[in-house]
């Protein structure tokens, strides 16, 4: 408790600005004026109330829809019955254009809701179990947990009871509406796979075993571009669940720094004290000496669908909705209500990925066959089964790229091009660092960023390789820096052709990134991913695969190397050196600028590569594959 206590004094010289602006008022205070803001429109909002206040009970104004709110629900673990799901379909249909966003916590949004229709809908909502409290700004949000649950056949602590009595302890309780420096994300698992993202939030509850006892290991300071690290903490039942986690939330609000709001989560003053502190202030705070860490469970790979439906454990099956981009209709989510009552248990479970189950299904085939599933198919592509996509520009005031709709283009182009009838390939986009899309931990992620084409500011993707959900989770390495938005489809379509030419039967890309990409330097495979977009658009024939072209289980500039030799030798029919060329400069300089004279057919930009590369040693440096991306970024001048 000491160390946390001069962390916070060494970071409490000043405070921020929203701070200041928490003081002014209490939340409730302004909740209690939405009537009247409603019955007096938009106007007669105040700034604080808009850009804050409001915030804290899920309501968001969005200045890219003017006068327009944002309404984010709060789905615990993403269970929902049917009649909320009726209830709150029919809401987005009559208030909100029809339309409904899907997100990475398992929750949904209404969006262009006018000032005086809010009450209505959050009566409406109420009256069914559904809030929207705390959902937004520096308070506990939506806690996130396996979909499943229960009903999943590697389930072996049902947890959806021990997360609502999390939930009773803060949701709407004055004592913490708005009282912690920063949002604060808590997820848990008594499952052996890991469908939820368990480990990428602040408060983490994993299954494990200890001495033959099932419980919890506790994991702490996850968020975007952080896994959470073990707090080397054992939880034996469900009272000391809620007990660290009052524990945890009560230092946070008492010690969490509140100065420079972009280092205020909890990892940060984890950072400050060590985890070593932090476990011992939680069992001080919570008068319980915890025991330490058992073996962490929450490993596996999770389990794939099979053609879009998972057997349950009581024989019964759920089938799986693709809502591409997360993009949805409050009429679809409506019927979707309707499916669950006639074919289900009545129950709807959200995942992570923007998608959601109809459960407990006894005739799929019938089930199939409606017409909603016309639109919303349950077997699509692996491009589509697995993909996420945060808010992007039209919605969010941070989004650098459009985001949704780039989603499903690619997906779209890769599903013509590079068709897979089977697999797993996890395509997840934030349009900004901010990473609301957890593109880290995709397959194959991407951040909006800005991108030149030929001189000309315009939008891109940073594109990053090797997220993974099993084990403890790991997030993804950078392959290709501001790559234009426009060429990126072409540069992934490299990477799924080798992925649909060398995977195993059935091999999700994780794995497929484990067994042959983890050999290569992410330089090296971006580098390649554009060389051979750029071979298909200049209809170059290349017979060599991944793992021939350029890997020698040596540094990179040797593949760097040898990749110039095997590519001098495909446009010129002869060896770029002979055995005495490799002990004097004769004839290397000739043989180089004379290469389109050997093959006239030969690219410019393929030429310049070549003798970028078999210059390198004349330069006395290596060069590595960041170095030559420049000569192969698609359709450059």
């Amino acid at each position: 408790m000491e160390a946390l206590q001069k962390a916070y004094e060494a970071r409490s010289k000043k405070i921020n600005k929203i701070e200041k602006v928490k003081d002014s008022k209490t939340p409730q205070e302004a909740y209690d004026k939405l009537e009247e803001y409603a019955a007096n429109g938009f106007d007669s909002v105040p700034e604080e109330d808009k850009t804050y206040f409001l915030k804290c009970f899920g309501i968001y104004y969005r200045p890219a829809t003017p006068e327009k709110f944002m309404l984010k629900l709060r789905i615990p673990g993403g269970f929902m019955r049917a009649k909320q799901a009726l209830v709150i379909g029919e809401c987005a249909k009559e208030f909100g254009q029809d339309y409904l966003d899907l997100t990475t916590r398992q929750q949904c949004e209404l969006r262009y809701l006018s000032i005086d229709s809010l009450p209505i809908i959050i009566k409406r909502l109420e009256s069914v179990g559904i809030t929207a409290y705390q959902t937004g700004v520096d308070n506990i949000r939506g806690i996130v947990a396996d979909p499943f649950d229960d009903l999943a056949f590697d389930n072996v602590l049902p947890s959806h009871e021990t997360l609502l009595k999390i939930q009773e302890k803060f949701l709407k309780n004055p004592d913490w509406i708005s009282t912690l420096p920063r949002k604060f994300n808590t997820s848990i698992s008594g499952n052996l796979s890991n469908r939820c993202n368990v480990y990428g939030n602040d408060c983490c509850f994993t299954l494990a075993q200890k001495d033959g006892i099932f419980g919890y290991n506790l994991y702490l300071g996850g968020r975007v571009g952080h896994i959470a690290k073990s707090a080397d903490i054992f939880l034996k039942n469900e009272e000391e669940v809620v007990a660290a986690f009052s524990s945890i939330t009560d230092l946070f609000k008492r010690f969490g720094f509140r100065d420079n709001r972009n280092k205020n989560r909890l990892i940060f003053l984890i950072e400050a004290v060590g985890m070593q502190a932090m476990a011992d202030a939680i069992r001080e705070n919570a008068g319980i000496d915890f025991a330490r860490a058992g073996e962490t469970m929450t490993k596996m790979d999770y389990i794939e669908p099979d053609h879009g439906k998972i057997q349950l454990r009581d024989g019964t099956v759920g089938v799986h909705t693709v809502v591409p981009s997360g993009m949805f209709k409050g009429s679809a989510l409506m019927s979707a209500s309707l499916l669950a009552n006639k074919y289900g248990n009545g129950e709807l479970r959200f995942d992570i990925e923007q998608s959601f189950y109809i459960m407990g299904v006894k005739d799929v085939d019938a089930l199939l066959k409606e017409p909603f599933f016309q639109e919303y198919k349950n077997i699509n592509t692996p491009y589509f089964n697995h993909l996420i996509a945060c808010a992007g520009t039209d919605h969010c005031p941070f989004g650098v790229i459009e985001n949704k709709n780039d989603a499903i283009t690619m997906a779209s182009y890769l599903s013509e091009k590079v068709p897979l009838e089977s697999g797993r390939l996890r395509m997840y986009w934030s349009a900004c660092v901010k990473g609301c899309g957890i593109h880290g931990l995709g397959d194959i992620g991407f951040e909006g960023c800005k991108a030149k084409v030929d001189g000309v500011n315009g939008f891109g993707v940073h594109i990053y390789l090797g997220g993974k959900l099993m084990g403890e989770s790991v997030e993804g390495h950078t392959a290709i820096k501001s790559a234009p938005l426009e060429y990126a489809k072409y540069y992934v379509e490299s990477l799924a052709l080798e992925y649909k030419r060398m995977r195993k039967e059935g091999e999700p890309f994780e794995a497929f990134h484990d067994r042959v990409l983890k050999n290569y330097t992410s330089a090296k495979i971006g580098f390649m991913m554009m060389l051979l977009a750029y071979f298909r658009t200049k209809n170059i024939e290349v017979d060599f695969g991944f793992e021939e072209r350029v890997l020698t289980g040596k540094n990179e500039e040797f593949e760097v190397f040898e990749l110039g030799r095997k590519l001098f030798y495909l446009f010129a029919k002869e060896e770029a050196y002979t055995s005495y060329d490799r002990f004097t400069n004769v004839n290397k300089r000739e043989k180089l600028a004379n290469i389109r004279k050997i093959n006239p057919d030969i690219d410019e930009n393929i030429a310049l590569m070549l003798e970028s590369i078999l210059h390198q040693e004349e330069n006395r440096r290596a060069v590595v594959f960041s170095e030559i991306q420049p000569f192969v970024m698609l359709y450059s001048k």
